[in-house]
């Protein structure tokens, strides 16, 4: 493991059977909660996209945490994509399955400039549902999907193989 893979298995917390019983739910309030952590864990996804993308999307609501920070550290704008129903103005929506349910995300119609390449920031890729989704939004709206970064992927749910667009990075695989 690299370095920084290290500092966020170090700073993870497994808490089982949440949100229903059967997932175990990976809590990143210790990291969140050590500043020098999270500066270094924002400065190693800045650094690893720098000049390779023009805008930072993250999906609600860690990869809000995480996403908005690696934007304001390249001096980029940040682009939330939503729970439906969050937003104003016109929206576009994409639906998709969860490990434990279903769900909808949005994004306004007019967020991402044409042809930007974007970099999608979330915590966890587990069976790869949101992602796919978040893309699928990206590229309606005219952008590219260019990268997505993870800080942890659950391997064992096989979600980077939905996942048909950009380079996929994973700080920790579990």
């Amino acid at each position: 493991m690299s370095q920084i893979s290290d500092l966020v298995a170090s700073r993870v917390r497994d808490v089982p059977d949440f949100p229903k019983p059967g997932i175990v739910f990976k809590d990143l309030s210790p990291l969140l909660a050590d500043g020098v952590a999270f500066g270094a864990l924002v400065d190693d996804i800045a650094r690893r996209w720098e000049g390779q993308i023009d805008i930072v999307a993250g999906v609600e609501a860690r990869g809000f945490i995480f996403g908005a920070p690696v934007a304001h550290a390249l001096g980029l704008g940040f682009v939330p994509i939503r729970k439906a129903g969050k937003l104003p103005g016109d929206t576009i929506a994409s639906a998709y399955s969860l490990e434990y349910g279903t769900a909808e995300v949005e994004v306004q119609a007019d967020a991402f400039p044409a042809g930007a390449r974007v970099l999608l920031i979330d915590d966890v890729l587990a069976t790869g549902g949101t992602a796919a989704a978040a893309c699928e939004l990206i590229e309606r709206s005219g952008a590219t999907t260019t990268a997505l970064e993870f800080l942890i992927e659950l391997a064992f749910l096989e979600g980077r193989s939905r996942i048909t667009s950009g380079a996929v990075n994973a700080i920790l695989t579990v």
